[in-house]
């Protein structure tokens, strides 16, 4: 009787644990710790076309505030112009990057004005030519 108990009591706690876990998982998901344990959250992903465009990523308050944003380029080469980062209130801030991302990296940390903001939108200013045969996925991470 006592292993039985035992056994039970056990699958509960291995039920529970792992529920528990990948709760903690989905919750998340979209969070990458850097090796200075800082938190980054991913606040949206583009593929980008092969031309002069833009792109807007959606962010909104729901995400909660961030102090800083960074860029990250995979799969394509892309020449990032500039982003126009708009927060909550209406307020725009224009960052210049005039940067070369190769399929492979990522831009500087850049720190948003006024220290922790609520951002609403984030539009990319880019162009693709002649740069690369397949398209670049960008990521736009935030720090809180």
């Amino acid at each position: 009787m006592n292993k039985t108990l035992f056994a039970i009591a056990l699958s509960a706690f291995m039920l529970i644990g792992f529920t528990s876990m990948a709760q903690h998982k989905k919750n998340h998901k979209a969070q990458a710790v850097s090796q200075a344990g800082h938190v980054w959250v991913k606040l949206g992903t583009r593929i980008v076309d092969y031309k002069l465009d833009r792109d807007v990523i959606h962010v909104g308050a729901k995400e909660g505030s961030f102090t800083k944003l960074k860029i990250e380029v995979r799969g394509g080469a892309i020449n990032m112009h500039k982003m126009v980062v708009t927060y909550m209130n209406g307020t725009k801030e224009t960052i210049a990057l005039k940067h070369r991302f190769n399929k492979a990296s990522g831009s500087r940390v850049i720190d948003i004005r006024g220290g922790k903001r609520l951002i609403k939108h984030i539009t990319m200013f880019y162009d693709t030519k002649n740069l690369a045969r397949s398209k670049a996925v960008v990521h736009v991470l935030g720090r809180r």
